[in-house]
């Protein structure tokens, strides 16, 4: 719990870890339940940990603190990210851009920001620059 960024909230709820949150944590917010399936994958020890949109619902504070999780449980496991936000997958070791169900380009992300291709266009699309500060390094 204390490598997913979860401990701290999961002791302020009522009954601390013997908490009830319901079926798929309805209790919980959209942040707090990504950080305790990214709990749940390290305490499984998962080889590898499949994520559909991590990101998705969260705040930009919620947001952060998932990242977070996800930097540290990307040292340990093999994960597969399916998203459409481009400040997880430029961490990634290798990033696999699909167009109508095809691989269209594959690669790192400085790799993929430099050439031609769908890659650096969903980067200027999005006004993302694709050279923003990374707080851990590339995988791999």
């Amino acid at each position: 719990a204390r490598a997913a960024n979860a401990h701290d909230f999961i002791m302020e709820l009522p009954e601390g870890y013997d908490t009830v949150v319901g079926e798929r944590g309805e209790t919980l917010s959209g942040g707090q339940r990504q950080r305790i399936a990214i709990a749940r994958a390290i305490v499984r020890d998962a080889p590898i940990v499949i994520l559909d949109e991590p990101l998705t619902g969260l705040d930009a504070t919620a947001a952060a603190v998932v990242m977070e999780a996800l930097e540290h449980l990307m040292k340990r496991k093999t994960i597969i990210i399916i998203t459409h936000h481009l400040s997880i997958v430029q961490r990634a070791a290798q990033i696999v851009v699909l167009a109508d169900g095809q691989i269209v380009q594959r690669g790192r992300h400085r790799e993929l920001v430099e050439a031609e291709g769908l890659y650096r266009q969903l980067c200027e699309d999005s006004g993302y620059s694709g050279h923003e500060k990374r707080s851990v390094p590339e995988h791999g």
